[in-house]
């Protein structure tokens, strides 16, 4: 559980990404490939300064989720991802006035309750961590000879 900080900015930093590659697109327009060079076409949506930023922030999330996974379990790390909905629908809501009706806001707790039933699951853990547990396995296989 002491890494939940860095999995909730995971969380964000991918909903974020979310938000400002729409806004970007939003201020693109319709996308139209017709009568132009794809490849040209690409490298406008790609370096337009919304789309390119929100890139960089994917980036950003990733490394991240890196960094997470090599300290917890993926079975608990990455089901948290599923927040990235909630964050994404919650604030679609207020920033670009889209659609939230009741069943979205169902559908949005279901996804709250499922994380915190995970969340809770990290517990049984008994506090060891991803590399106090591999190392411990990784101990045990070595004094009982069974050295790969």
């Amino acid at each position: 559980m002491k890494y939940i900080i860095f999995i909730l900015f995971t969380v964000m930093t991918n909903a974020a990404a979310q938000l400002m590659l729409k806004q970007g697109m939003m201020s693109l327009g319709p996308i139209s490939f017709e009568g132009a060079n794809p490849l040209l076409k690409l490298l406008q949506i790609v370096f337009s300064p919304w789309v390119f930023l929100g890139l960089c922030t994917f980036v950003i999330s990733m490394a991240s989720h890196l960094y997470v996974l090599s300290k917890v379990e993926l079975s608990f790390a990455y089901p948290f991802l599923s927040l990235a909905y909630v964050a994404v629908a919650i604030f679609a809501y207020f920033i670009f006035r889209e659609d939230l009706n009741a069943w979205r806001v169902a559908g949005i707790a279901f996804i709250c309750v499922g994380t915190v039933l995970i969340a809770q699951s990290g517990r049984d853990l008994g506090g060891r961590g991803h590399d106090e547990e591999t190392a411990s396995l990784s101990s045990d296989k070595i004094h009982s000879g069974i050295v790969r």
